[in-house]
């Protein structure tokens, strides 16, 4: 048993997207973590080659100090239940059968943690499972918790599906992504368009910059084309 400072070593296309992964790791690990109490070493800011050929990801390492925080508020991840519940196992069943009819490989993790279910699907097949833009992820996710909520009624917990970490790392792209638009824009004052997105994927976007300064946000469009478009807040 040592001393050391908790950390995560991550990687990601930029060093805004590795810190992100790094943070959201700790946060699992650790609910009710202040995320004031992270510090981050840039390992690498990593490199891009001619046309993005030989692309070399940034590494960050993320720790923080369990002294800065009171004792009640880190929570080591706990350890998974010995038994599923009924919720679970119909998630498990779903997403075996799924993966089988889509002719895909891949190992089912679950973990019921009373209002949410949270599945994550790994394997070499996986690709299958996302789908372009992880349209295939989402539809999987939509079906699965329909049938929870059918057999459940009100008291149906929240499912997320995920397949190899996909959603935490788009999510972090796309906070990149915001972020890089509202500079531009506060630099140049045009409007920027991104390209089409999920309802949740838009939905990211626009929660991330609904509170900056001097930058509006709206959809455009129509399923599955819809768009956010970024600009210029009107002065009041």
């Amino acid at each position: 048993m040592t001393d050391e400072a908790p950390l995560v070593e991550a990687e990601g296309e930029t060093v805004g997207e590795a810190k992100w992964m790094a943070l959201r790791e700790l946060e699992r690990r650790y609910p009710g973590l202040a995320r004031d109490a992270v510090s981050f070493q840039v390992v690498s800011e990593g490199e891009r080659g001619l046309l993005g050929v030989g692309t070399s990801p940034a590494r960050v390492v993320a720790t923080f100090d369990p002294a800065a925080m009171p004792p009640a508020e880190i929570s080591p991840e706990p350890a998974p239940a010995g038994d599923e519940g009924d919720h679970a196992a119909l998630v498990r069943e779903l997403l075996d059968r799924i993966a089988g009819a889509l002719g895909a490989n891949c190992r089912v993790d679950v973990a019921d943690h009373g209002e949410s279910i949270t599945a994550s699907l790994s394997g070499s097949d996986i690709a299958v499972l996302i789908g372009k833009r992880g349209k295939t992820i989402d539809a999987i996710q939509y079906l699965v918790g329909a049938a929870v909520a059918t057999v459940s009624g009100d008291a149906a917990p929240r499912v997320t599906v995920d397949a190899a970490g996909y959603r935490d790392r788009r999510e972090a792209r796309l906070i990149d992504l915001a972020d890089r638009s509202a500079e531009q824009i506060l630099r140049s004052g045009t409007t920027i368009r991104l390209e089409p997105m999920t309802s949740t994927e838009r939905k990211i976007v626009h929660t991330r910059l609904k509170d900056s300064e001097g930058i509006a946000t709206h959809s455009e469009g129509d399923e599955p084309n819809r768009y956010v478009v970024i600009s210029p807040a009107e002065p009041h």
